[in-house]
C-alpha cells in the first residue's frame, strides 16, 4: 500500500472538504479544518478487497451508526488503483465497560439488521487474505456450507488432504444436523470480530469495530472468533445474550459455537499453515 498522498487523492479530498489543506502520510491524513481522514490506496489486484471492506463498513454504518468508522468515498484512481476514504478514529484497547456496550450494540443494532435477499452478501469480502465468494443463499445451512467448502477448496490446493477429508465429513453430516432445522434470520455480521478488530474511540470512550468481512448470517457465528482468540470478558457474552437470547435448541449452543469456530481455525491454517488446531477442532465432531 502506498503511503504518499497523490494529486488524485488530494483532489478527491477537496471535494469532501473544499476549504482545507491536507498533510500527513497514508493512512492518516490531517485537514487544516481540524478533521482527520483514514485514506487507503492499494494495487489494482486489491480492488475486490477494498470494495468488500467499504461495502461492509457502509452496511455496518446503516445498521449501527457510529459503531464503525464512517466510509466517505471509495473507488479507483486514474491508474486503476483502489482507494477508500473514511473518518479517522484514534482507537485504543477495549475496556470492560466498553465491551459490554459493544455487546449491547451488536445484539440490539447490528444483529437486528436483516437482509431481504437471504443469507450471504452482494460482493466478495475478505477474512484476512481469504476471499469469501459470498452471493445469496436461501438458507443458513447452504450459506455456511459454502463458506466451509470455500476454505476446504483452498486447503486441498495446499495439500491438506486429511484435513479436507474430515472437513467434507462435517459438511455432509454435522452442518445439516446442527444448522438444517434452525429458525434464524439473516442478520448483518462483522465477520471477523476478534479483539484486534475492536477498540475504543479515544475521543468518546465508545466501542468501535473495524476491518470487517461482513455477510448476513446467524448472529451466533459472529461470536466465534472472539472466543478463539480471547480479549473479551465473560460479561461481554452475558450482556449480549441478555439482549439477544441463544437460539433454540439452546442445548446445541456450544456445539454450534464449535462449528462456527471451525471456520476460523480452518482459515488460520489456510493463511498461516498451522494445521494442528484445525485437526483438533474438526475431530470434536
Amino acid at each position: 500500500m502506498a503511503d504518499f498522498l497523490s494529486q488524485f487523492l488530494v483532489e478527491h479530498l477537496k471535494k469532501i472538504d473544499p476549504a482545507a489543506e491536507f498533510s500527513g502520510r497514508l493512512p492518516k491524513i490531517q485537514s487544516s479544518t481540524g478533521l482527520a481522514y483514514f485514506v487507503k490506496l492499494g494495487s489494482s489486484s486489491e480492488h475486490e478487497q477494498f470494495v468488500g471492506e467499504a461495502q461492509s463498513l457502509e452496511a455496518i454504518g446503516n445498521a449501527a451508526p457510529g459503531l464503525a468508522p464512517k466510509i466517505i468515498s471509495y473507488g479507483k484512481d486514474d491508474d486503476g488503483r483502489p482507494f477508500f476514504i473514511s473518518e479517522y478514529k484514534d482507537i485504543g484497547g477495549l475496556s470492560g465497560n466498553a465491551a459490554n456496550t459493544l455487546a449491547k450494540r451488536l445484539a440490539t443494532e447490528l444483529h437486528q439488521y436483516k437482509s431481504l435477499k437471504g443469507f450471504g452478501f452482494s460482493v466478495p469480502t475478505f477474512c484476512g487474505a481469504t476471499r469469501q465468494k459470498n452471493g445469496w443463499y436461501e438458507t443458513w445451512e447452504q450459506c455456511y456450507d459454502s463458506l466451509i467448502g470455500n476454505l476446504l477448496e483452498g486447503l486441498s490446493k495446499k495439500g491438506y488432504s486429511n484435513l479436507v477429508k474430515k472437513g467434507e465429513g462435517v459438511r455432509e453430516q454435522v452442518i445439516p444436523k446442527l444448522l438444517g432445522q434452525l429458525n434464524v434470520q439473516p442478520v448483518l455480521l462483522h465477520g471477523d470480530l476478534w479483539s484486534g478488530n475492536v477498540g475504543v474511540d479515544s475521543s468518546t470512550g465508545e466501542p468501535v469495530v473495524f476491518d470487517p468481512s461482513s455477510y448476513y448470517g446467524h448472529n451466533e457465528a459472529d461470536l466465534a472468533i472472539a472466543r478463539i482468540f480471547g480479549g473479551f470478558p465473560q460479561s461481554f457474552y452475558d450482556t449480549y445474550h441478555k439482549h439477544f437470547p441463544k437460539t433454540e435448541p439452546v442445548s446445541q449452543y456450544d456445539l454450534r459455537a464449535e462449528l462456527y469456530g471451525l471456520y476460523h481455525y480452518l482459515n488460520h491454517t489456510l493463511l498461516f499453515g498451522v494445521g494442528g488446531a484445525s485437526e483438533l477442532e474438526i475431530s470434536a465432531f
